[in-house]
């Protein structure tokens, strides 16, 4: 199934994507590409074959729900270009 230019320019605009036409041309190639790829997948014959979760057949075991607060409070707070203790400051958002 070939795309056309039509059709990458109706999905960047769907996207709220600007493209310039030279990007255009290598997007449809790219796409096209990609299309035909995913259809020759399709055709394959899967019908004996499991699905996989992982390649490793190991079971993962849960870990301990403990809470952590990482020690790194300072650090974090370095980010902020302002601050009140403990806290960020940020600009009211609603009035």
């Amino acid at each position: 199934m070939p795309i056309d230019k039509n059709q990458v320019k109706k999905v960047a605009k769907l996207s709220r994507i600007s493209l310039d036409d030279d990007k255009i041309e290598s997007l449809t190639k790219d796409l096209t590409l990609i299309i035909n790829f995913v259809e020759q997948l399709n055709k394959l014959n899967t019908n004996e074959i499991n699905p996989l979760t992982s390649v490793v057949h190991k079971t993962l075991e849960p870990r301990n729900d403990v809470i952590n607060d990482g020690k790194i409070k300072n650090e974090i707070l370095k980010n902020s270009p302002s601050k009140n203790e403990d806290f960020f400051i940020v600009p009211k958002v609603i009035e």
